[in-house]
């Protein structure tokens, strides 16, 4: 499947996934049928190896379709970043544990990478506990990621620097017990309830280490886990930007507010804040397609991703998001009262990208990261 085709199938989608917004955010998770739609059409194996039946699509190819269907639905768009994204974890385990995970083209495999829990060595495997947050899509899900810290014979396992060395036990759907917690302001249908592990037994071979070599050495899986799911955030809120830029721009020839005898769209700061917003996103639209683009060309050379190249990544997602979000303020006051009530999408997308822009992978630590590094500063490079 090309990535033509892959776009042409989320284009197709965004009509539907607008149309049963309101059910996706009153479910609090995606219905299993829009689930399996998504999972159908190819999107939630966008990142897995081609050598188990996986699309291995170029990073641009895959943020565009999700920003594509960002257009139709925020939480739509972020269970496919999520899904797609934790398929790279495959590149990494050994082949018959990736077949055995990776059974079927429509697997879905997502969860939580963020160390919360606790694996302990054991024979072959490990033994694991924990709670995390943040699980989005799993109530969909054939297989859980969940992220532990390592103990082996009572010490926890670090990086040269102090900070435990985190892996990612890989768990079927059975073995975990999902929480109901997610009750949120926006994303409310991406599911990212809490779930738990109590004593669950994990075999070596599908345990995925961050930062671990590859042993699928092809250029997608040079890019560092955390690049990538800063690379969907961005994608899930310049998708969110654009729908908002739309919603204005139909409401404004339609609208006349109070007071005014012209129509909103015939009010000159109505021109010069479109036009404003419009720049804002189509620039840092450009800087985040440049930096993937320019990842993608030095890992298809088959060198490694470099400092630069990771840092740029880092900061163009995280300058992305935000100014994403500037964008969907910008429309949401433009449209006044309209914007408040159930029915307009304005105020489901303003929900839904200020909730994006909480994640970690994009927060202001993001830029003192990268900042250090654009001054030349010593710099701890781990989580870059």
């Amino acid at each position: 499947m090309s990535g033509s085709e892959t776009l042409t199938r989320a284009e197709a989608l965004v009509p539907k996934l607008r149309e049963r917004g309101d059910e996706i955010e009153a479910t609090r998770h995606l219905p299993r049928d829009l689930s399996d739609e998504l999972a159908s059409a190819g999107f939630y194996r966008l990142c897995v190896p081609a050598a188990y039946g996986g699309l291995e699509a170029p990073p641009a190819e895959t943020m565009r379709v999700i920003e594509t269907l960002a257009r139709g639905d925020g939480s739509a768009a972020w269970c496919v970043f999520i899904g797609a994204t934790s398929g790279t974890v495959l590149a990494s385990l050994p082949e018959d544990a990736a077949r055995e995970i990776f059974a079927r083209p429509e697997t879905l495999l997502c969860g939580v990478f963020a160390p919360r829990g606790t694996a302990t060595a054991e024979g072959e495997g490990y033994r694991v506990e924990g709670r995390w947050a943040w699980g989005s899509g799993t109530e969909n899900a054939d297989w859980i990621l969940a992220g532990c810290r390592i103990v082996r014979d009572g010490q926890v396992e670090t990086f040269p620097n102090g900070i435990p060395r985190p892996r990612m036990m890989i768990l079927p759907r059975d073995e975990v017990t999902l929480l109901d917690t997610w009750h949120v302001s926006g994303l409310c249908g991406t599911g990212s309830t809490d779930f738990e592990v109590r004593g669950a037994f994990v075999p070596e071979s599908r345990v995925a280490g961050i930062g671990d070599s590859a042993q699928r050495q092809r250029p997608l899986y040079a890019f560092p886990q955390f690049g990538l799911l800063g690379m969907g955030i961005a994608a899930v809120a310049l998708g969110l930007a654009d729908a908002a830029v739309a919603e204005l721009v139909a409401l404004a020839g339609a609208k006349t507010p109070s007071m005014s005898a012209r129509t909103l769209a015939e009010r000159p700061s109505s021109q010069s804040e479109v036009a404003r917003a419009e720049a804002e996103r189509r620039s840092a639209r450009a800087f985040y397609y440049e930096a993937i683009e320019q990842a993608w060309d030095e890992t298809s050379r088959g060198a490694g991703l470099s400092v630069a190249r990771r840092r740029d990544i880092r900061l163009a997602t995280t300058h992305a998001t935000h100014a994403a979000a500037g964008v969907v303020d910008r429309m949401y006051h433009l449209a006044g009262g309209s914007s408040v009530y159930r029915s307009s999408p304005l105020q489901r997308i303003f929900r839904d990208v200020h909730v994006a822009t909480q994640h970690m992978m994009v927060s202001t630590g993001v830029l003192e990261l990268t900042g250090r590094l654009l001054l030349g500063l010593e710099t701890d490079t781990a989580q870059l």
